[in-house]
């Protein structure tokens, strides 16, 4: 987990460690305005802006971590830990995208200015679309420096002031959307190219 010293682009929070994890499930795709709307409506809550962009099967936007994770137990699920969000993405890749070492405006939506509908672009290896780009996805995860030491189904720190978030969004360019980058937002806000998808035990 983490990248090597020699990626371009690569931050100083992202030492790479040794990662074990237990097997998990993780959604396909990003989790849709249909879904979350469907989820709104069976317990009473405001639904989400879309920005004018549309809705139906374009990712959910402006939800907070605390939204997502209360969509994720309505559904069963919960978010994906930082650890298996970056397994997931990488998909069995070592280098700065799980298209390689560039990630190309065919492969991913990270300068459109705008959401598309989810699965608009060519899935990794393990059939999940929208790992980089689009919409940055939330994890469970308090946001904090790596350990040094090697772990398993590490879930980060107790307590914290930001929550992870990992994959890049429709404004963040292709550096911001490489396997390893780290993103941290303040969990009680909702942004308009944040999103999520979920994880549960097989």
């Amino acid at each position: 987990m983490g990248s090597g010293a020699s990626e371009a682009a690569r931050r100083s929070d992202e030492n790479q460690h040794l990662v074990t994890l237990s097997a998990f499930k993780m959604s396909k795709n990003e989790i849709t305005f249909a879904q979350y709307d469907l989820f709104c409506e069976k317990t009473g809550r405001e639904k989400p802006s879309d920005e004018g962009w549309g809705r139906v099967d374009r990712p959910v936007i402006n939800v907070s971590w605390d939204d997502a994770t209360d969509f994720a137990t309505w559904m069963g699920c919960r978010l994906p830990t930082e650890a298996e969000w970056e397994y997931a993405c990488r998909a069995g890749s070592t280098s700065a995208f799980n298209t390689g070492s560039n990630l190309t405006a065919k492969q991913a939506n990270c300068t459109l200015k705008k959401t598309m509908p989810v699965g608009s672009y060519p899935a990794n290896a393990w059939g999940l679309h929208d790992m980089h780009g689009n919409v940055w996805k939330w994890c469970s995860d308090w946001y904090a420096d790596y350990s040094s030491s090697a772990l398993t189904n590490p879930t980060g720190p107790s307590t914290g002031s930001y929550r992870v978030a990992r994959g890049g969004g429709w404004f963040s360019g292709a550096q911001a959307c490489r396997s390893a980058y780290r993103g941290n937002y303040a969990p009680s806000n909702g942004y308009d190219a944040m999103g999520f998808r979920l994880a549960v035990a097989p």
